[in-house]
């Protein structure tokens, strides 16, 4: 990746900034000098965006996914029978709450430019475990999020993730704070799997009143997640036969469903990509005894994401369509005991029609694209939390078996902002299938923001540039956000150092992790309403997001 390698080069510099200092003399003062750095680490980390050439690349991306033999050259040249767009984080709606948003009726409300609907609120759990053998990594997760939307529907989303890769990383210790030890990480991760799910979608309670909906779907939704989450503990019961009668474990799971049942769970196809490249920080000790080990404590981490996502819908709102999601994120945390976090989020997400791609795709024919959403956020926040690890040899030979764990709590603001295009007719589709190709007259910000699709373009803004000030729904939305987590770690690794160089890697590893966030709007949303005079789109009240509050869960 090309910010990957823009990373190695901007760690390397940080990294050999100290690589002449004397490892004598260490002291309460070096020890500051080092957070100093580490600050330093996580600002650049954060501030880090999507390079110039990336927008031609999501073409790229998809190519990799659909047509894996074809190799990074064919798929970079555009020698392949076509492809996509792209994407990255599975939601489908937009990231942290646009105008989007399985079933979203894009009906024009008063102003055609205010988007229908926007998220309230979400509550969100995920779980983590992740195994390396050697230089294999295997992964799965589990997400659930419970939606309040603004027009009074709520969505009830789980999808379980399965995925293997390769890895490996190298480390550092740092010269001068060699006795404190302080060292430094850097691993790089490929990962390509699938996932399964569903979404629910309750809005049978339609009384008029937004608010009055909302809070009768929200209690449907909660009840519908009791049921699930009994019946799921249903199967682990002994005796219990699925092909049976409904026994009684069954019986009183089915008595917590809501009277109004949702809408079926939607039958949808995921395959996902991920890269990562990621660095770390930390500082400890060693102890002697016995066989010797380590304890050290992370100061620092910071991590670089793209991730490539296609969705296939058999069933549900968007049945016969396929979403291309790519996201690129860049994140960092710094701190021992209080963690300051900063995130940044670009995401491009462009649907089809699934027959017409695939009958294009075997002919070798241009696609043509019906939807295209353009989401960023960022996310900068503070709390408590700790991770450590600590580390003793197993034996004669140069293996360790490493402990580790942590968790905290972190609350955030989120500033989250989306431009969604409905491409309706022939010569929108092609604008942005060119773009997605990189064809055409190239954009002067190869991924416009939502802010500047509202400015008056330039007189070198490209097709999309001015299609998006022209016709995007554009949106601006604020959220605070409370994040609890835990992780708990066991390796077995086996490593050679070299001075100050450790070389090595885990024979066997798991990690688990928790998390458990909840977001909730803030502010005044707004949305840009359409061109005035002189060409500028004002921010005005988004009146269709602000009728309805979210409640609290």
């Amino acid at each position: 990746m090309k910010y990957a390698g823009r990373f190695h080069s901007w760690y390397g510099q940080r990294h050999g900034h100290g690589g002449g200092r004397s490892d004598r003399g260490q002291s309460g003062a070096e020890y500051a000098a080092m957070v100093g750095v580490v600050s330093l680490v996580v600002a650049a980390i954060v501030g880090l965006s999507v390079p110039a050439d990336e927008a031609t690349g999501l073409k790229s991306a998809v190519c990799r996914i659909l047509h894996p033999l074809s190799g990074a050259e064919a798929c970079s040249s555009g020698d392949y029978a076509g492809d996509g767009s792209d994407g990255g984080n599975g939601d489908g709606d937009g990231g942290n709450g646009g105008g989007g948003g399985p079933g979203d009726p894009f009906v024009p409300n008063g102003d055609p430019f205010e988007p229908a609907r926007c998220l309230l609120s979400q509550d969100q759990t995920k779980d983590t475990v992740v195994i390396q053998v050697v230089f294999i990594k295997i992964s799965t997760s589990e997400t659930v999020k419970l939606q309040q939307w603004s027009d009074g529907t709520v969505t009830l989303e789980r999808v379980t993730e399965t995925g293997g890769g390769v890895t490996a990383s190298i480390s550092a210790g740092i010269p001068g704070l060699k006795d404190w030890g302080g060292s430094a990480k850097l691993s790089g991760t490929f990962l390509a799997g699938s996932g399964s799910g569903g979404q629910w979608l309750f809005n049978k309670n339609k009384s008029g009143d937004p608010q009055a909906d909302l809070a009768a779907n929200l209690a449907d939704a909660q009840k519908f997640a009791a049921y699930l989450k009994q019946n799921d503990g249903c199967r682990y019961q002994s005796g219990y036969n699925p092909g049976a009668a409904m026994g009684a474990c069954q019986q009183d799971a089915a008595s917590k469903k809501p009277d109004l049942e949702p809408e079926l769970a939607p039958d949808v196809d995921i395959t996902k990509t991920s890269t990562e490249a990621s660095g770390s920080v930390s500082f400890g000790g060693k102890f002697t005894g016995g066989k010797g080990g380590k304890f050290s404590g992370e100061l620092a981490s910071g991590t670089m994401t793209e991730d490539v996502v296609v969705m296939r819908s058999h069933s549900g709102p968007n049945a016969g369509k396929i979403t291309f999601i790519y996201t690129f994120t860049v994140k960092g945390s710094a701190g021992a005991l209080g963690v300051a976090t900063g995130e940044k989020m670009q995401q491009v997400s462009v649907t089809y029609d699934a027959a017409a791609y695939d009958e294009e795709e075997k002919n070798g024919d241009p696609h043509h694209p019906e939807k295209l959403l353009i989401t960023t956020s960022q996310e900068a926040g503070e709390g408590t939390g700790v991770k450590v690890e600590g580390g003793a040899n197993a034996g004669p030979l140069p293996v360790t078996i490493d402990v580790g764990g942590g968790g905290g709590n972190t609350k955030s603001q989120i500033h989250t902002e989306s431009a969604e295009l409905i491409l309706d007719n022939d010569a929108d589709s092609i604008t942005v299938e060119d773009w997605l190709r990189g064809n055409g007259d190239p954009a002067s910000n190869p991924l416009p923001s939502p802010s500047d699709a509202a400015e008056v373009p330039d007189s070198d803004a490209s097709p999309l540039e001015r299609l998006l000030h022209d016709k995007g729904k554009l949106s601006r939305l604020d959220y605070k956000a409370n994040t609890d987590w835990w992780n708990a770690s066991l390796g077995i690794g086996f490593g050679l150092s070299a001075g100050q160089v450790s070389l090595g890697f885990k024979l066997f590893g798991i990690e688990i992790t928790h998390e458990s966030k909840g977001q909730t709007i803030t502010g005044d949303p707004t949305y840009a309403t359409g061109p005035k005079n002189g060409g500028a789109r004002p921010w005005v009240e988004w009146k269709n997001c602000t009728q309805t509050k979210p409640i609290p869960t």
